[in-house]
């Protein structure tokens, strides 16, 4: 097997960068497309034998160093009691927010593989197929990521409930947080035990936080979270969507690699988390639609700035966009191994 990513991981010497791609698995490739044509999208995730196929595609496609699994954040959500759906045009709904105690008491601390067997079959069809190729990421969103949802009742610009919340009833707050945690500590311990190689948490909206905000309500949940995880003995992966106010709290996570968006430069954020810290990341989703040439370019300008940490995994800031080009994709992963450091 492929083991360059797991070595990056843990800041071992590697014969290149490895690279990945957040939602590696999706609607940029026709072939994603032309299965959704069939399908919903809950449907998708909930088909192990779908999930996994849509998985596998960017391995042959792209050549990337790793597979994630394709589910979505609000899976773990949806199975402690909430009813989840997708729309087109508004995104995810959850009918029903989470804003009083007595609804926090209703959600349940969901069992992976008595709740979400799908998800952990799905691991268990990859793991075969990925047999000699790449190494296999599990996932889930954070504690805080996931609240704001079910606060809010979805996708939010200013996340005023979440924020009322944490400001006007902080125990009620802390309440949700620590169901979150131990949901997202037996959900991620359930995908590695089926056979995940290392696991990504997703902080999306974290970045809305100010430092001493994140530090106090967020940060303790997150630690206990990896805390947990860390036992398992894979390598945990801590993204931070707009995390440049917040990276020297970030790096009291106890993660193994943090995750950086495109708004901070990657030689900032190295400073700022340490040489000894694995950092992955960070070209800005939309550099995909220049040309090829200039994809190198920046290529080249984010690999040289990743040489001063501990390690290094080359991927997006976020996920990749819907409208890239599959060409600008795989030039991408072509210009990393070609241009990534060795040892």
């Amino acid at each position: 097997m492929n083991d360059t990513f797991l070595k990056a991981c843990f800041g071992e010497k590697v014969e290149y960068t490895p690279v990945w791609i957040m939602r590696q698995a999706g609607r940029y490739l026709p072939q994603y497309q032309a299965m959704r044509a069939n399908v919903d999208f809950l449907t998708l995730c909930k088909t192990p034998e779908l999930a996994a196929e849509v998985t596998l595609q960017p391995i042959e496609i792209l050549g990337v160093d790793a597979a994630i699994l394709f589910s979505d954040i609000l899976i773990p959500v949806e199975a402690m009691g909430m009813h989840l759906e997708f729309s087109d045009k508004s995104g995810p709904i959850l009918s029903e927010p989470v804003r009083n105690k007595s609804s926090v008491d209703r959600l349940i601390i969901p069992d992976a593989e008595d709740d979400m067997p799908f998800v952990i079959e799905a691991i268990k069809i990859l793991r075969e197929k990925l047999r000699n190729k790449v190494p296999l990421i599990g996932f889930s969103g954070a504690p805080f990521t996931l609240a704001t949802y079910m606060i809010e009742g979805g996708s939010s610009k200013h996340f005023i409930h979440a924020k009322k919340m944490m400001f006007q009833n902080n125990r009620l707050f802390n309440y949700l947080m620590e169901k979150l945690s131990f949901t997202i500590i037996s959900y991620l311990s359930a995908q590695i035990k089926a056979g995940a190689q290392a696991v990504q948490i997703f902080d999306t909206w974290a970045g809305v936080l100010s430092p001493s905000d994140y530090k106090i309500s967020v940060l303790p949940h997150v630690k206990k979270v990896i805390s947990e995880l860390k036992k398992e003995g894979v390598p945990i992966i801590y993204f931070v969507n707009d995390c440049a106010g917040i990276l020297k709290e970030v790096k009291k996570s106890g993660a193994d690699v943090i995750g950086i968006d495109w708004k901070v430069d990657m030689a900032d954020a190295i400073k700022q988390l340490g040489k000894k810290m694995v950092v992955q990341g960070n070209l800005d989703p939309c550099a995909l639609f220049l040309s090829k040439e200039e994809i190198e370019e920046r290529v080249k300008d984010i690999l040289w700035k990743g040489e001063a940490a501990k390690g290094h995994i080359f991927n997006l800031g976020h996920g990749i966009l819907p409208e890239t080009p599959v060409e600008n994709a795989i030039a991408l992963v072509e210009a990393v191994h070609k241009y990534g450091r060795r040892g």
